[in-house]
């Protein structure tokens, strides 16, 4: 995923007798397994005036884990699983797991299968769940019967710009705590492990719908999309998410994922829009099932069965009101982008869920009146840059607009899921927590020793054409 950030450097794609020239990737990378570790590399950055970057599995649309001229601290190995069976604090009192910053999404998931519990995370399970994934808010299977990822988090153990070991939760430099908890990743220190609630296991259901377009009948494709999105508030708030898709080739829900919930019951949210594609005379597939567990229904769905790597990403976070009182407008901007690019959403309802308030946590507050987590990709080209490039600019002039102008009032954006090119990420990414992030990155990172493409404080630096940041003014 590091490819559009890397200026086309040492491509292997090109063939042997193209230049290899290390570029816009790290220099040095410390393979980082204990704090001492990464309070070196922190010290060595700061002594020498060198850009640090902070990179765990490297599932990134932002550029934040790679940057030229830098020394990287590589956190993927820093695995560890604790069960904590009592955890008592003024709000919870329940079982909690400790993980350590280079825990995948699997991992987690099975240890928590283990002892017969389960905890909020994301959809793709090779990413790394520590790390930007639940700083930057997190939304996954989970999501509409519990909230964001980030409103689980009950402590972390970071190490901030000034070299400081810290303990953050909500009696302990909670300013931290907070910040940390959807404010961004690469931003405010170098997480070690965080410490999240868990859940008791239950049973799900699944279903999938698959809805080609042959060509000759797109008017009626995207009149059953409609009736598909006015299911889905229905669906979010029975506790279910959802994952659909739609491209030139179709449209596709992939899948809905609902727990306590059984395959009948699932049917009946869904079947008004099974009835509009009968009505229709549309060819569809459509199948639904059951599993006795979190990680049975998780490791049966195939939600990462393409390849994230291959795209440039940006996106918006869609409100409910668009499917309540616009449906029409918002089919309209989905048919647009899907004509031309792929365009697919996670459907999730966090409102009211986990935290007590939007601000409660740093995640942008648009989250809790967002139906879905709009993303727009355009293909990577390997072997043409230029292409690649284009692709990106037309995420950013055309396609991402076509979503923005749904809500002239502003609108916002998931920050691990959005352009990078996005000129008012400020506002969009952060909503109006950004400036009390800023202060907090002041308190804990004085010397800007952390910087990441589109991250609290990042405005305050410019990369000149060689990929070296010079402050500005």
């Amino acid at each position: 995923m590091a490819y559009p950030f890397t200026n086309n450097s040492c491509n292997p794609f090109l063939g042997p007798d193209s230049p290899c020239e290390i570029g816009h990737h790290v220099v040095y990378t410390v393979n980082a397994t204990s704090a001492q570790h990464v309070r070196a590399a922190i010290r060595f950055a700061k002594d020498q005036g060198i850009r640090l970057i902070i990179r765990n599995t490297g599932h990134d649309y932002l550029g934040k884990s790679t940057g030229a001229h830098a020394l990287g601290v590589w956190t993927q190995w820093m695995k560890s699983f604790e069960l904590i069976e009592e955890y008592e604090t003024a709000d919870y009192a329940g079982p909690a797991i400790k993980l350590g910053a280079g825990v995948q999404t699997i991992e987690a998931y099975r240890f928590a299968d283990s002892h017969g519990v389960v905890i909020v995370g994301g959809n793709c399970p090779t990413v790394g769940l520590v790390g930007g994934y639940i700083q930057g808010g997190g939304h996954g299977p989970l999501a509409s019967k519990y909230g964001l990822a980030a409103d689980q988090v009950l402590e972390w153990e970071v190490i901030t710009g000034t070299g400081e070991i810290l303990t953050a939760n909500a009696d302990q430099h909670p300013d931290l705590f907070w910040a940390l908890r959807g404010g961004g990743g690469s931003t405010y220190g170098i997480v070690l492990s965080v410490t999240v609630k868990a859940f008791p296991d239950t049973f799900f259901s699944t279903a999938y719908l698959t809805v080609p377009n042959n060509g000759t009948n797109a008017d009626a494709l995207y009149s059953a999309i409609g009736s598909f999105f006015r299911t889905m508030p229905a669906l979010a708030d029975a506790g279910a998410i959802a994952i659909w898709t739609a491209q030139p080739a179709g449209f596709a829900l992939a899948p809905a994922i609902a727990p306590d919930m059984h395959a009948a019951e699932l049917d009946g949210i869904l079947q008004p829009a099974l009835d509009r594609l009968d009505g229709l005379g549309l060819d569809y597939t459509y199948t639904s099932s059951e599993n006795s567990s979190f990680l049975r229904t998780f490791e049966s769905v195939s939600t990462s069965s393409s390849s994230v790597a291959d795209y440039n990403i940006g996106g918006r976070l869609i409100p409910r009101y668009l499917v309540e009182d616009n449906l029409t407008a918002l089919v309209g901007a989905v048919r647009y982008v899907s004509s031309r690019a792929g365009i697919g959403g996670n459907v999730f309802n966090v409102k009211d869920k986990g935290v007590s308030s939007p601000d409660a946590v740093a995640a942008n507050p648009y989250f809790r009146e967002s139906l879905w987590v709009s993303t727009v990709g355009t293909p990577i080209n390997y072997t043409d840059w230029d292409a690649t490039r284009a692709g990106r600019d037309q995420l950013t002039r055309d396609l991402v607009p076509a979503l923005a102008a749904l809500t002239p009032e502003g609108g916002g954006a998931y920050l691990n899921e959005a352009d990078p090119q996005e000129p008012d990420f400020q506002s969009l990414f952060y909503g109006d927590h950004y400036g009390r992030l800023l202060e907090i990155k002041q308190k804990y990172d004085p010397h800007d020793i952390f910087y990441a493409k589109t991250a609290v404080g990042s405005d305050r630096w410019e990369e000149d054409i060689d990929g070296r940041l010079c402050e500005r003014g």
